[in-house]
């Protein structure tokens, strides 16, 4: 079987290729530059041509596919541009990973277009929701903390629940949906029960070595920082999503639609996700 992976060499795109390659499946990765790929073909695409997509589309078996980071109008373009591509390629299914965002119900939800219109289409599709990524807390200033000061930093409150996944998970998620085309629409990643922050503080305490604690900060002090890293204006709108998830009781996700109940998958402990990455 043959599959085009968007994004690859990238963090949620590489593992779904390592996955399906592993299988024995044909993968050929959707990138800007080919030649940042090595594993196998590489074809150069442009997320905003329409034609170029859904050239790469056609005849094959499967499309991985998330929108890039970008502002909110930038993406609702690329949404559109997939959806066309789909319709006129018609490939044989598409895996969509929403990578934690908020799906809406209007306009003015790049993912939750995307996921609608990709549906209108009648093409076979599978849309992978998971919630935070457990790859956030690599970042430099929460890794760093955890190991050199045995303090684990994250902008949510202790009582806050969530079904935390990995992208190794995702890709898990995705590989199998690949095979099992009778599973359409919605299914959730993430841990059930949810996880609370000394949940998180206690797998790295047991994959480093040594006490970790969970530390809340607000969402502002994790924001400053970041901003040296990634800048303000990339900044500011992961600030606000943590500002609202301070007035939510949690972010766990339904047992109904989740891969443990409609796959039989379940994530990655944090304790394993941190030596399947080599952190």
């Amino acid at each position: 079987m043959t599959f085009i992976i968007h994004g690859a060499t990238g963090a949620q795109g590489a593992p779904v290729a390592a996955a399906l390659l592993q299988a024995g499946h044909s993968v050929t990765a959707a990138v800007r530059n080919p030649q940042t790929y090595q594993q196998g073909p590489a074809v150069a695409i442009d997320l905003s041509d329409a034609a170029a997509l859904a050239d790469a589309y056609t005849g094959v078996d499967g499309v991985f596919v998330h929108l890039p980071l970008g502002s909110p109008g930038q993406q609702l373009e690329l949404a559109r541009t997939i959806i066309a591509a789909v319709d006129e390629a018609r490939p044989a299914r598409v895996v969509f990973s929403t990578s934690g965002y908020d799906l809406g119900d209007g306009e003015d939800s790049p993912h939750g277009v995307l996921m609608r219109g990709l549906l209108d289409t009648g093409v076979s599709t599978a849309i992978i929701a998971p919630r935070l990524y457990l790859e956030n807390l690599l970042l430099p200033p929460v890794i760093a903390a955890a190991r050199e000061h045995g303090v684990l930093p994250y902008p949510i409150r202790a009582d806050y629940r969530v079904s935390w996944s990995s992208h190794l998970d995702v890709a898990d998620v995705a590989a199998q949906l690949f095979d099992r085309v009778d599973i359409t629409g919605t299914i959730a990643v993430g841990a059930r029960p949810g996880l609370l922050g000394d949940d998180l503080a206690a797998g790295f305490a047991a994959y480093l070595g040594h006490p970790v604690r969970f530390e809340s900060q607000t969402p502002d002090a994790f924001g400053d920082s970041l901003i040296p890293i990634f800048g303000a204006d990339a900044m500011t709108p992961v600030i606000d999503s943590y500002r609202a998830r301070s007035t939510q009781q949690d972010d766990v996700i339904d047992a109904s639609r989740s891969a443990q109940t409609l796959l039989g998958r379940h994530p990655r402990s944090v304790e394993a996700w941190l030596r399947d990455t080599n952190a």
